[in-house]
């Protein structure tokens, strides 16, 4: 009995250092969805676009739309980082919303995803968040003043990554979770999460180091990224420079389920980040 039982264990044990081997070894493909094809183009709902091409500090080509705004001359500009599945195709929507708002939008993919060459992974989703800051700051000629960094998602932990290293007009992270550390140890408690997983992306170790005005939103209907996170997030960014927006929907469709008040609280905050850059020009430092 007692021998059926050592054997047991054993190969329980040896079950689980596999199963531990196997998600380590191949994590990438339980974080990243990436795909090639592109279902339409921006055309597709009315809305004129620019192709552009983004260079990455270790030599990759990232493939982004520029979609102008209604008075481009005087439009802030949305950098837009998606969340870890399908391409830039698949946020038409957002797009449109904010090319009603008034806005510009850069959105580009990630290494790996769409058009874009490579395969993805922690740093180099940041490279590729880079090369599109700089394509604004130094191609098109943004002031750091009229970019709002936007993400959804892990694109809001890449969001966040950027947005403590520059000075952007402000900054919306959407259904964000602290760390993918954290979230994937409340998916897979029995696992040993910190010491697997290679990708990090620290959502919550960049807040204290943003300085723009921030906006968190997320839903309490959240079923992948739970509320909690979102109110984490929130609670640990700077003190007087931050909004928190609870909306209601799931995790990829609270954008749309919350119709007019999800875009009315956009359009108000990006209003009243407008008017705190005018009054701390400071915090606009032209920085390419």
């Amino acid at each position: 009995m007692g021998g059926a039982l050592a054997v047991g264990l054993a190969i329980a044990a040896g079950l689980y250092g596999l199963l531990a081997a196997w998600l380590y070894a191949n994590q990438g493909r339980l974080l990243y969805f990436p795909l090639r094809e592109l279902e339409a183009t921006p055309a597709a709902i009315g809305l004129p676009f620019e192709t552009v091409h983004l260079e990455t500090e270790d030599g990759l080509r990232l493939h982004a739309w520029l979609v102008p705004a209604p008075a481009p001359a005087s439009a802030p500009v949305v950098l837009f980082c998606h969340g870890n599945a399908g391409n830039i195709s698949h946020r038409l929507e957002s797009i449109a919303l904010f090319h009603r708002l008034g806005l510009s939008v850069l959105i580009f993919d990630y290494r790996g995803y769409g058009e874009s060459e490579g395969e993805p992974d922690e740093q180099g989703t940041y490279r590729d968040v880079r090369a599109a800051w700089r394509y604004l700051r130094r191609q098109r000629r943004v002031a750091a003043a009229d970019i709002v960094v936007f993400g959804r998602s892990l694109g809001a932990a890449v969001a966040a990554w950027l947005a403590a290293r520059e000075q952007p007009r402000a900054v919306i992270l959407e259904s964000a979770f602290t760390s993918a550390v954290a979230l994937g140890a409340e998916i897979y408690p029995w696992l040993p999460v910190d010491r697997l997983l290679r990708h990090r992306y620290d959502t919550l170790g960049q807040l204290p180091s943003i300085g723009a005005p921030l906006l968190v939103i997320h839903s309490r209907d959240d079923e992948i990224v739970p509320f909690h996170h979102g109110r984490t997030l929130f609670d640990a960014a700077l003190a007087g420079r931050k909004q928190m927006l609870e909306i209601r929907g799931a995790h990829n469709d609270g954008f749309l389920s919350s119709g007019t008040a999800y875009r009315d609280a956009l359009a108000a905050f990006l209003a009243a980040s407008g008017e705190t850059r005018k009054r701390a020009p400071e915090l606009a430092a032209d920085r390419p």
